[in-house]
């Protein structure tokens, strides 16, 4: 089964078409201090209302509603392994989301785990026919994830029991997100579903063009969609209308981070696009040597944007005007998302190794080889990280305690 979803995924990625993006002059200008301090209150009032983040909890694929990869957690300078859990046969592609001292995460082959963080030992697991790419999503003690034959779950987060389904028209690679008492999800049959948390009973839905992949990111009352369409939708959340559409030149697939004003990510087409939501205008875009094609989501902060991109870089921009900071090359593409972690980037490669980087340099300061690659991204919650891997290991690291 696993081999077959694996298939199922190629295919359907080697369908989309590359196309380039419109490239926008100039930088954007610095923010103006009453600015800064609205996006500094829109980070705030946020985060609390769609997720309950924090130094314990990685709620949703991107650690937070506004899916910016930026941890809250420390973790320590000499990262040591753990524990592992290992799946006969398995495969992850998704990233934990961990809550109350236990990570949860969808396997290939249509199980869902829940892992005690301290030991790696199974808490429970509950079973379907058809297998997760998606990473889960958890909030009020329910776990919510969908699976590539289109079946939308909400699992009791402390038995794994079956709380409601949903299904939709085709595969599901989007975690959810949540708004007030709804949650969000979008599919392959290019239909966003607001659905209410509780019941699972449908508040909206919204068509666009072509194929969901990515994450809805919240903000404020506005969702965010990175289409196959080659757009950029900004929806309103109460009535699931679009307020408006920016043109992105190519197809994607990842999540939008948002920070403040501004909207990052990249592009099947090879280009990297920071729009601001507001005016819904594209303010610059980059293009990485070879023009590759991004599947890595950026993690986004006031000082940097990182990314990886499918030519085995890791890029650093300046969210300003987007020039190059740094770059950093692996062995193989990266799929994986950074996580920025204190003064640390960490980001797996497909070539089977998990980075630790200086954020401010780009300089390796830490490294993993695993056996199997890294196509999920990594979750920060007290002191340690986990990652899966796409031969079905979960790994755990932290500081080794004698």
């Amino acid at each position: 089964m696993r081999v077959i979803s694996q298939i199922r995924l190629s295919l359907i990625l080697c369908l989309v078409v590359l196309a380039g993006c419109q490239r926008l002059a100039g930088e954007i200008p610095d923010q103006s201090s009453s600015q800064k301090d609205r996006s500094t209150l829109i980070a705030t009032q946020a985060a609390p209302v769609v997720a309950d983040a924090g130094e314990r909890s990685w709620p949703l694929f991107r650690g937070d509603a506004l899916a910016t990869g930026v941890a809250t957690a420390t973790l320590p300078t000499d990262l040591s392994l753990l524990w592992k859990f290992e799946v006969k046969d398995g495969a992850f592609e998704g990233t934990a989301a961990i809550e109350g001292g236990i990570a949860y995460i969808g396997d290939l082959d249509g199980t869902v785990y829940a892992l005690d963080l301290k030991s790696g030992e199974k808490k429970w697991d509950y079973k379907t026919e058809a297998g997760f790419i998606a990473s889960p999503a958890i909030r009020e003690g329910l776990l919510y994830i969908g699976d590539y034959d289109g079946r939308f779950y909400c699992l009791e987060a402390a038995s794994g029991k079956l709380r409601w389904g949903y299904d939709t028209g085709a595969e599901i690679d989007s975690c959810a997100n949540f708004y007030k008492g709804n949650v969000l999800v979008g599919s392959q049959d290019a239909t966003l579903y607001c659905l209410d948390a509780k019941t699972g009973g449908l508040v909206w839905k919204l068509m666009i063009d072509d194929q969901i992949r990515c994450s809805p990111t919240i903000v404020e009352d506005r969702v965010f969609l990175a289409g196959c369409d080659g757009k950029l939708h900004i929806v309103d959340l109460n009535d699931g209308k679009d307020v408006a559409q920016v043109e992105i030149g190519g197809p994607t697939g990842v999540t939008p981070a948002v920070v403040g004003d501004f909207v990052y990510f990249g592009t099947e087409g090879g280009e990297f696009l920071c729009i601001n939501w507001r005016e819904a205008s594209v303010a610059w875009t980059f293009t990485g040597k070879n023009g590759p094609s991004y599947r890595s989501s950026a993690a986004a902060s006031p000082e940097q944007v990182i990314v990886g991109s499918r030519a085995k870089r890791v890029h650093s921009l300046n969210p300003k005007n987007g020039d190059e900071l740094w770059t950093f090359a692996t062995k193989q593409r990266i799929d994986s998302s950074p996580v920025i972690v204190g003064d640390r980037v960490y980001v797996g490669s497909v070539d089977g190794r998990l980075y630790g980087l200086n954020r401010n340099s780009g300089e390796k300061e830490w490294e993993y080889e695993a056996k199997g690659g890294f196509t999920g991204s990594p979750a920060v919650v007290d002191g340690k990280l986990v990652i899966a891997s796409d031969d079905g290991v979960v790994y755990c690291f932290g500081e080794k305690k004698e």
